[in-house]
């Protein structure tokens, strides 16, 4: 009886280390590094960044400007890989094109464009220095025409097929869709299977920039982005269980004050990036580009990993002796 409680103690003691060296809390994330990214890739401009997304098969991001001029390739530090232009949307939202308010990486080369104001979601296949008309490839409509305050985010759980959509507000909007059918011809609008809205405020926040599902770490709690420039306006990213439980915040209050965050992605280590656009204040510095932000979280110490070892080991011994002893 003796034994079998030293065992049980020494598993649960492991157990907890175990859950503690795996845990995901955003309070413990801070600015690793910060990059500024190319103003232009290939023609395509870098500027105004305002959506990002992880390609883990290829270990690359890959962002796109509100413009909707495409989408550039880049590596985890900011280095430019390539990009692919947007020939055409089928048609324009603003006077100056479209806005590119949203993108997920699908897997295989494969990217989810959103479009704020259609409330659209397009599909295409990434190929470096070419080019795609929009206009013609297959997409799924997740809501009817609206003005500036449509799709800010988009993400994909690549587990089963989720898609989830953060609209802007009038009113903030989180929603899952349990999968989304692309294609050429027009149907009706995608019904989402989960929705979370506010007319005022959606979990604490006064609008939504971005989210982006943990699935990639086996986890299926959701960021959620706000980053407004009022003086009103919330500045933080948290974490969301699905359904709808906030569970950890971080405040953005003092990363990047001089500009707008629009974007957040996080790959199979844990680093979370978040993409701002450049400094658009009235006395900003010429030049000024878009900025990828790179926040970590400290990773368990070795002694932690010994100790795990070492318990471990203890088990094994004990259990020898038993058998011998018998």
């Amino acid at each position: 009886m003796q034994f079998k409680s030293t065992v049980s103690a020494i598993l649960l003691a492991l157990a907890s280390m175990a859950a503690s060296a795996q845990s995901f809390n955003l309070a413990n994330y801070t600015v690793q590094n910060t990059f500024g990214l190319d103003l232009s890739v290939g023609g395509v401009s870098g500027l105004e960044g305002s959506a990002i997304t992880y390609a883990q098969d290829r270990g690359t991001l890959f962002f796109v400007g509100d413009e909707g001029k495409g989408v550039i390739e880049i590596t985890r530090t900011g280095s430019a890989l390539g990009s692919m232009a947007f020939s055409g949307w089928g048609a324009k939202s603003t006077k100056d094109g479209n806005d590119a308010e949203g993108l997920a990486y699908l897997g295989g080369g494969v990217l989810a464009v959103a479009e704020e104001r259609f409330q659209n979601i397009y599909r295409f296949s990434y190929a470096a220095g070419t080019s795609v008309d929009l206009g013609s490839a297959p997409y799924a409509s997740v809501g009817a025409t609206i003005g500036n305050v449509g799709i800010e985010g988009l993400s994909y759980d690549a587990r089963n097929g989720n898609f989830v959509t953060a609209k802007q507000d009038n009113p903030a909007t989180l929603s899952i869709f349990n999968s989304l059918s692309f294609s050429t011809v027009a149907a009706p609008d995608a019904v989402a299977n989960v929705s979370f809205s506010g007319a005022s405020s959606v979990f604490g926040l006064s609008q939504l920039s971005d989210v982006q599902t943990l699935s990639i770490l086996g986890n299926n709690n959701l960021l959620v982005l706000s980053t407004g420039m009022g003086a009103a306006d919330s500045r933080e990213l948290i974490e969301i269980t699905r359904d709808g439980a906030v569970v950890s915040r971080l405040d953005l209050t003092h990363i990047a004050p001089r500009n707008a965050i629009e974007g957040v992605t996080i790959d199979e280590r844990g680093n979370i990036y978040l993409l701002a656009e450049q400094d658009q204040l009235g006395d900003a510095v010429a030049g000024s580009k878009s900025q990828l932000i790179v926040l970590t979280a400290p990773v368990p110490e070795p002694e932690t990993y010994a100790l795990l070892l070492a318990g471990l080991g203890l088990v094994g011994v004990v259990a020898r002796r038993r058998k011998h002893a018998a």
